[in-house]
């Protein structure tokens, strides 16, 4: 998962752009960009266009659902999941207990509707409350469902009070860096992906390009996005460059021509069991991404 790409599930004409963009995941949102009043119509809106038009588009489709608190998790599962869509997100979830409770519920849902145990993924959404944050290494072996989690800022700072969630150049304030980082390490513990948040501000295409290539560098596989026009800029900073893919298989046959030793020499340089590890993540990441290796 590289992109994933926000729409909201009560237009058509949205989830039909979304569904071309060429995003990893499209997220047919049921949450905070669908009002009140629209969500029983978002719901069948959504579930119908899933049915009728998943195979026009070779994105995996996900769901983001109205979090636990709200009583409305369960009429979103019960509308969503006949259409089989590939994933959950779960929005303000507070701790894996909440990925297991979904988990369960999605169980129900699954069996009801003759689909295999655990065929539904889950990503949770791990910092928009202050305990979620708080909580972020309660995920580590919370569901064999879980695909990955993320973060996110503008429901955190309601949450919290904060004005802002960046400062007068643009970065995160410190608290939401914070936040951020408890992402990548909860997703490390886990073994899942991690996935950086959204860019609101869409036309600054430069800025964004920036924020992506410090998301990857920092640890972060995959990023999600507001418009089309973000997909392309995801895809290209997230899929492993050709010099770093070359570099990383040069370092894993070095380990396996040696006997897989604790530490190999390339070209004048150490190399030890760390530096193997980050070569098989980054190969695993360009697999994916469908380079050869």
């Amino acid at each position: 998962m590289r992109s994933l790409l926000f729409v909201p599930g009560d237009s058509e004409k949205k989830l039909g752009k979304a569904f071309g963009a060429g995003a990893d995941v499209v997220i047919v949102d049921l949450e905070d960009s669908v009002a009140a009043e629209n969500k029983p119509s978002a719901r069948d809106i959504a579930a119908r266009f899933i049915a009728g038009h998943r195979h026009r588009t070779k994105s995996a489709i996900y769901v983001r659902v109205n979090d636990l608190s709200t009583g409305l998790t369960d009429d979103d599962l019960a509308a969503l999941v006949p259409a089989k869509p590939d994933g959950i997100i779960l929005p303000k979830s507070n701790s894996g207990q909440d990925v297991q409770q979904l988990s369960a519920k999605l169980r129900v849902h699954e069996a009801e509707n003759g689909l295999p145990d655990g065929a539904i993924r889950i990503l949770p959404i791990i910092t928009e409350t202050a305990a979620g944050v708080l909580a972020a290494a309660t995920y580590a072996k919370a569901s064999a469902r879980l695909a990955g989690v993320t973060w996110g800022a503008e429901d955190l700072s309601a949450a919290i009070g904060a004005r802002t969630a960046r400062d007068e150049r643009g970065r995160y304030t410190d608290l939401f860096r914070f936040a951020r980082t408890m992402t990548i390490l909860a997703a490390g513990a886990a073994e899942v992906a991690a996935i950086d948040t959204v860019f609101p501000d869409f036309r600054n295409m430069a800025a964004f390009e920036k924020e992506c290539a410090e998301a990857e560098r920092d640890g972060f596989t995959g990023k999600m996005a507001i418009h089309p026009a973000q997909v392309p800029v995801i895809n290209a900073a997230f899929t492993p460059s050709a010099e770093a893919v070359k570099h990383s298989l040069a370092v894993v046959r070095a380990f396996a021509a040696a006997g897989n030793p604790g530490v190999v020499g390339i070209d004048g340089k150490m190399y030890d069991r760390p530096h193997l590890r980050l070569a098989e993540r980054l190969l695993a990441r360009a697999r994916a991404a469908g380079i050869p290796t």
